[in-house]
């Protein structure tokens, strides 16, 4: 069976002449202006669980496009948005879906310049956005002795889905945050904003922590050490007391809507002033060396860590 990473090597080499790079964005230069894209799609069958409204996963699809730019630390302006609707779908379902592109645009500054509309067997959001910049912040540029952080814990959305399906039972407090995690998302968009200039590399998290180091230590071409797990104490408490897989739902779950990036040590104070003024919960969780790969450092023994995030044909 193909994988994802397969597929869109397939569609590039009959499609493309040049050489293609990964990146969360796209970028466009005409003339002496960059134009950035970023598109993303949400499919009901596989993207929206029970229990999340269609104002909510309207929002959502939006939002997916806006944690790639807050990565990249740009700011869309600009989108479009295609829809793919059952013929039975009702007038109040349609307000709910508008109701939420409305709040994920005036939440982020957005201007939706138009789109197409479909009849299908399910819902399925395409929203392409646009923006602006002299420049952005690549996946590679990680630099020997640079620190890596995260822009918030991670662990909540794995527990939160399972909650959603049914899977798992729980109440209180430490649902109600696994849950949000899930049908609230809000990507740390002025962060990256305000802090680029003091970034050496940067990549949105969405297809899982795990997914995220490895390829920007694979573009960077260096070693990324994690010697702190980014965790939240009231979850790992409740991971521990339920005999969950701690580092699984750290690294391979998906769905956060956070960023990494890599810094030098003297941006440090700067990047964690910014921060908390901000009221963004930054972690430090390792360092970056020479050599391959990433490592997760437990009791002095690295241990490599795979890349095992989210894959659409897995």
């Amino acid at each position: 069976m193909l994988d994802e990473s397969s597929i869109i090597s397939i569609i590039q080499k009959k499609i493309g002449k040049r050489k293609f790079v990964s990146e969360d964005v796209e970028v466009v230069n005409l003339g002496k202006s960059k134009i950035f894209v970023k598109t993303d799609t949400l499919v009901e069958s596989t993207d929206i669980p029970p229990k999340m409204k269609l104002e909510e996963a309207a929002r959502k699809s939006i939002v997916s496009c806006v944690s790639d730019f807050a990565a990249k630390g740009i700011k869309p302006e600009f989108g479009t948005i295609s829809m793919n609707l059952p013929k039975t779908i009702s007038r109040l379902k349609i307000e709910q879906i508008a109701t939420g592109f409305k709040k994920a645009c005036n939440e982020f500054g957005i201007t939706i310049l138009g789109g197409d509309t479909n009849g299908g067997n399910e819902i399925v959001f395409n929203v392409c956005l646009f923006g602006f910049s002299d420049d952005f912040v690549r996946r590679k540029g990680a630099k020997n002795r640079d620190l890596i952080f995260v822009t918030g814990p991670f662990g909540y959305t794995p527990i939160g889905l399972k909650l959603i399906l049914g899977k798992m039972k729980t109440k209180g407090k430490i649902a109600d945050s696994c849950i949000k995690s899930i049908l609230k998302p809000k990507p740390k968009l002025s962060f990256g904003l305000k802090n680029k200039k003091y970034f050496s590399s940067s990549m949105d998290s969405s297809d899982g922590l795990s997914t995220s180091l490895n390829e920007m230590a694979k573009q960077s071409n260096k070693k990324f050490v994690i010697d702190k797990i980014p965790i939240r104490k009231d979850l790992k408490e409740f991971v521990e007391s339920h005999k969950l897989d701690l580092e699984k739902l750290v690294f391979h779950g998906g769905e956060e809507y956070e960023f990494v990036f890599t810094a030098p040590p003297k941006n440090k104070k700067t990047i964690e002033k910014s921060a908390k003024l901000l009221n963004i919960p930054i972690i430090e969780i390792g360092h970056v060396t020479l050599g391959k790969g990433v490592f997760v450092s437990n009791e002095k023994k690295l241990t490599k860590l795979k890349d095992l995030g989210w894959d659409h044909f897995r």
